[in-house]
């Protein structure tokens, strides 16, 4: 099983578009703050996994404005991430793929990211492994540790698009 790992790019707002079903329940509030126009400001970012050259999943932040967090966002300066994980590919340790290196790339912005979550959820367990911890029922959040970005060199390249 080859494992690839890419920078989401505004060109590649499809991923984020198709993946957001995977990172977020139906029933959830407008998920289009999620996603739509990801990648226009240089706050947002985000990874994607390939396996064997199939997408296999993707991460990515975004910052909240005043609007969105009176909905329950922490703060304007606390991104909002989503984890995405296709379903054929759970199981398989990609979502700890993407995140490893995703929370060194997002120390170098930001000073912490939280996680909406679904009470009783699985992935809770998920967020708890990575260090994050609970902010109330609704919210996790991770303070982030800024060091330098270690880049795997095998496929991993900043300025590499998918053809």
């Amino acid at each position: 099983m080859k494992k690839e790992l890419f920078f989401l790019r505004s060109s590649e707002q499809k991923i984020v578009s198709d993946m957001i079903r995977y990172a977020h329940p139906e029933d959830s509030d407008n998920l289009s703050i999620y996603s739509d126009f990801y990648g226009l400001t240089r706050k947002d970012l985000g990874l994607y996994a390939l396996v064997d050259n199939e997408i296999a999943g993707a991460v990515w932040i975004r910052r909240m404005n005043k609007e969105h967090n009176a909905k329950g966002f922490i703060d304007e300066d606390t991104p909002v991430l989503s984890v995405a994980v296709v379903p054929k590919f759970r199981g398989k340790k990609i979502g700890i793929f993407m995140m490893e290196q995703f929370l060194q790339e997002a120390a170098a912005l930001y000073e912490q990211i939280s996680v909406s979550i679904v009470e009783d959820s699985p992935a809770i367990k998920f967020y708890k492994k990575l260090g994050f911890e609970r902010y109330n029922d609704y919210i996790m959040v991770k303070k982030l540790d800024k060091k330098e970005v270690i880049r795997p060199s095998d496929s991993y390249d900043s300025s590499r698009w998918m053809d």
